[in-house]
């Protein structure tokens, strides 16, 4: 049987969530947001803040991108996705301190983080089934 507290406690060494990633945002903790999905789902909305780097190509490019001093979160579409996790793997097969943010990017946005698209920013909606919604 697995132990409780070392479960829950190494779970929380490799994922992070949407609050978090943003109260560190804006508390300038040194990371690297790293949104790991493809060109067009990029262009279409992302987390401000995050770089792109879809995660077929971690590989051959995180070396010369993302800085392996800091420490890296990916993202993918959303819980449904595994995107995200494949990338955790990638950036630590590369020597990474990784972390994954679990919701991905639909939770980033329906919790109402600051959001862009190709064309700039895009308008802050908080979700009321996922966030608190203040007036």
């Amino acid at each position: 049987m697995t132990d409780a507290l070392a479960y829950f406690t190494a779970k929380l060494e490799h994922e992070t969530d949407a609050s978090d990633v943003y109260e560190a945002q804006r508390a300038d903790e040194p990371f690297t947001l790293v949104d790991v999905r493809s060109a067009e789902a990029w262009a279409q909305g992302h987390a401000v803040g995050a770089v792109h780097l879809p995660h077929r190509e971690i590989a051959a490019r995180a070396a010369d991108e993302i800085d392996r001093s800091l420490d890296v979160v990916v993202y993918c579409w959303s819980p449904g996705c595994n995107g995200g996790t494949r990338a955790a793997i990638e950036f630590a097969k590369l020597g990474y301190r990784v972390r994954e943010m679990i919701g991905g990017f639909e939770y980033w946005a329906r919790e109402g983080y600051p959001v862009a698209n190709a064309h700039g920013p895009l308008p802050r909606l908080s979700d009321p089934l996922v966030a608190l919604v203040r007036s």
